[in-house]
């Protein structure tokens, strides 16, 4: 690591600890990063002439932090500039280069290319197995828009055409959409699946289960997934929350509507541990 800026040496005499150091303090300790290097080293670009590669752990922390907090690569570098303990935790100072977006792009296309994701989620639940942390019986189902740049003024003069438009809200998204599986007692992520942005979220479920499962929790966009044709045999208890619709418009002194609150506030209720779930660092 570089030397300390003076940002730094200001920063680590605070007193307070926020919900955020503590999460990577502990993810410090729990992934297996000698066994991710080894596995990353052999399609890691060694120096040569030209420009000095970053540090391949350097980049493996950036890469799991922009999975951890949903950050594109653009946000991802603003990220490194303007936060101090996701900065520190790439083992970065301010005081020495950060990589650019650019950088960081490359850095998750060579993943892909190579198809390490699977394997660097394999290393981490397999480690995770070992030290008694294996996964319980519920899965929570999510998705998230990482978004990419849409401008043609590049080199191909093209946007990537792996990446799509969608609308979310009133607004408008470019890039591909991470759908993610991940234990709902203990928090690790065990399936990650990705996608255009514009793929429907429902019908991603299959890709992201390990077939274990007795519950699996999701939030109202993935209504109607126990109907579909890949669940038919499938024996779980479905907890998908109930589209507002469904209860706005009810008489809110009526005893429809204080049933269907109730049933709604059970299914987060029973989510074993869901207040420590990763979903709500986001």
């Amino acid at each position: 690591m570089s030397q300390m800026s003076f940002s730094d040496f200001e920063y680590a005499g605070k007193r307070k600890q926020t919900r955020r150091e503590r999460f990577l303090t502990e993810m410090d300790q729990v992934v297996p990063w000698s066994a991710l290097l080894k596995l990353i080293e052999p399609y890691y670009p060694k120096a040569g002439g030209g420009r000095k590669p970053y540090p391949l752990e350097t980049m493996l922390r950036i890469h799991l932090l922009q999975n951890w907090f949903s950050l594109s690569d653009p946000a991802m570098e603003e990220a490194l500039y303007e936060i101090t303990p996701i900065r520190q935790f790439a083992g970065l100072t301010l005081s020495a280069p950060i990589p650019e977006d650019t950088t960081i792009m490359n850095f998750r296309h060579l993943l892909e290319k190579h198809q390490l994701a699977p394997a660097i989620l394999a290393v981490i639940n397999g480690y995770l197995q070992e030290k008694g942390l294996s996964l319980r019986q519920s899965t929570i189902v999510d998705a998230t828009i990482i978004h990419a740049p849409s401008s043609t003024k590049n080199e191909d003069g093209k946007r990537d055409p792996e990446m799509h438009q969608t609308k979310k809200g009133n607004q408008y998204f470019f890039g591909m959409k991470a759908h993610i599986g991940a234990d709902v007692e203990s928090g690790p992520v065990h399936h990650v699946h990705g996608t255009a942005a514009n793929a429907t979220d429902v019908t991603q479920v299959a890709e992201l289960l390990h077939g274990e499962e007795n519950a699996v929790y999701a939030d109202a966009g993935y209504t109607g997934v126990e109907k579909r044709d890949e669940h038919e045999t499938r024996e779980v208890i479905w907890q998908i929350a109930a589209r507002r619709s469904t209860y706005s418009r009810l008489n809110k002194r009526s005893l429809l509507y204080k049933a269907k609150r109730k049933i709604e506030y059970c299914k987060v209720l029973n989510r074993p541990g869901f207040r420590r779930h990763l979903f709500a660092l986001n």
